[in-house]
């Protein structure tokens, strides 16, 4: 999945839309599968960045070059199950609540006009709201929620005092749902193997009928994806509307974007490389996951997986595929917090933002000879959106954003021939880019169609049920249904 965030308008439509067709019933009240944050901000749960306190993902040993589960070892697995201290709480997330709309049909007659109050969906009773999942929204500047995100720390001082001047503050949204991890801290963590990875498509789910509640997969996931429901005593998350997929539509989500700024496809990745992938240091995180993604293109890749049972149809889509443009072939979209090594299977496309910026007192544009100069006075700081999308490494934001200003720089031009032929040439180089490449980014960010987003194979979904069948138990279904009972094409 990528994410365009340049294209997101913050209006929660993806929210709505998912909230209506999985989490509209009890005990799903508090969950956001789909949620959308302000950044700077604490997001939602409150600071689910903030591993020190909540043990998600993986830690790595530089020594040994091995990882481990953050959140429990052989030694206190099983003790956990009966007492996590590391799960997010109601506090974290907010006391569900709606209103007594019956008061304004009942109340008495009076001079006052009859409110309805808010109440908690848990307890029915009165409730002073004070969080909730969107409760941040635009408050770039906000002493309580903005100056509270753990990505700032890693400002000096004066960029953080510069990022709340007045005349500097700026906010972008950020989207979530679950990535889909290829290396899930989540399954790795559950202890009734009630979490999985479906080979066929990479969507991450939960067996609900092997779910025990222990929750430590809430424990574990380190973007606190996954929700507790307190009213069945499983585990739920997004699902990535599977359903949908396999039908040839898009996710929910997906399909409502108002901005379209979602896009979905193909990725190649050998499985065998992903435990080396993530076994590097930090600032190499990005690169080494980009080079565990396979060309599709590539003769080679694409005779191993007709080898492998991968259908010429499911390749197709994979040379179509906008994820594998803009990862792998762009390298503009990046995955979240990937220091927490899950390989998440979502990228987001960083926010250029407005470039202009505050200095001595005047706006400024890019000098004649440097046309990138705006990036080191950004009104975000390069170091805030690596903290986010490259684990500390300044250089890979820095080459991102280069490219994504080398697509405005040259479209206007090419309008209103405001630089010359020697500026232009002198952009492209910078930006390591050329007008062929920046023409098929604009038009996939800027004029894409609904089938050039949404690139959906067929998910092989028969062929996938077909391998798990037993000897014993086919009645010659063709892997439609693993119950003989159902008939032969049930």
């Amino acid at each position: 999945m990528i994410f365009h965030l340049d294209k997101c308008i913050g209006c929660h439509t993806c929210s709505v839309a998912c909230k209506n067709i999985w989490t509209d019933r009890p005990g799903a009240e508090y969950m956001w599968w789909n949620n959308v944050e302000t950044k700077p901000g604490t997001g939602f749960p409150t600071h689910w960045e903030d591993q020190k306190k909540f043990n998600g993902g993986w830690n790595y040993d530089p020594e040994t070059k091995d990882i481990s589960l953050r959140c429990q070892n052989k030694a206190d697995a099983f003790l956990k199950l009966f007492y996590n201290p590391n799960q997010p709480n109601l506090q974290d997330y907010y006391e569900p609540f709606t209103y007594k709309y019956e008061d304004l049909f009942t109340a008495k007659e009076g001079d006052d006009q009859p409110t309805a109050v808010p109440i908690s969906q848990i307890t029915g009773e009165p409730i002073e709201i004070k969080s909730g999942p969107n409760w941040d929204d635009d408050l770039s500047g906000s002493p309580i929620y903005a100056e509270n995100d753990l990505n700032l720390d890693k400002l000096t001082e004066e960029e953080r005092e510069q990022l709340f001047e007045i005349e500097r503050v700026t906010m972008f949204y950020l989207p979530r749902i679950c990535n889909h991890c290829a290396n899930p801290s989540c399954v790795a963590a559950c202890p009734s193997g009630a979490m999985y990875k479906r080979g066929e498509d990479g969507i991450v789910l939960i067996d609900q009928e092997k779910c025990r509640g222990w929750r430590a997969c809430v424990a574990a996931c380190p973007y606190k994806k996954i929700y507790y429901n307190w009213k069945t005593g499983k585990s739920e998350k997004c699902i990535l509307c599977f359903p949908r997929l396999e039908t040839g539509q898009a996710p929910g989500c997906f399909h409502s974007c108002v901005g379209r700024i979602r896009y979905m496809g193909v990725l190649l990745y050998d499985a065998d490389q992903i435990p080396s992938a993530m076994q590097v240091s930090d600032r190499a995180l990005v690169d080494s996951q980009r080079d565990a993604i396979l060309n599709p293109h590539d003769p080679e890749v694409v005779a191993g997986a007709l080898r492998n049972g991968v259908s010429e149809e499911f390749l197709d889509a994979a040379q179509n595929s906008p994820a594998y443009k803009y990862v792998a072939e762009w390298k503009l979209a990046l995955p979240l917090h990937i220091e927490y090594r899950t390989m998440p299977m979502l990228f987001y496309v960083p926010p250029l933002l407005p470039v202009m910026g505050k200095s001595t007192g005047e706006t400024y544009e890019h000098a004649a000879d440097n046309f990138f100069s705006s990036l080191d006075k950004a009104r975000l700081p390069v170091k805030y959106l690596a903290s986010l999308f490259s684990a500390g490494n300044e250089q890979i934001i820095d080459d991102v954003m280069r490219k994504l200003m080398a697509v405005r720089y040259y479209k206007r031009w090419e309008s209103v021939r405001d630089l010359s032929e020697s500026d232009v040439q002198k952009i492209l180089r910078e930006a390591k880019t050329t007008p062929e490449e920046i023409e098929e980014i604009y038009r996939m960010t800027a004029i894409p169609t609904q089938f050039q987003r949404f690139v959906l194979p067929p998910l092989q979904r028969e062929e996938a049920v077909q391998s798990t069948c037993s000897p014993e138990g086919c009645k010659g279904c063709s892997g439609f249904s693993l119950d003989p009972t159902l008939g032969t094409r049930a």
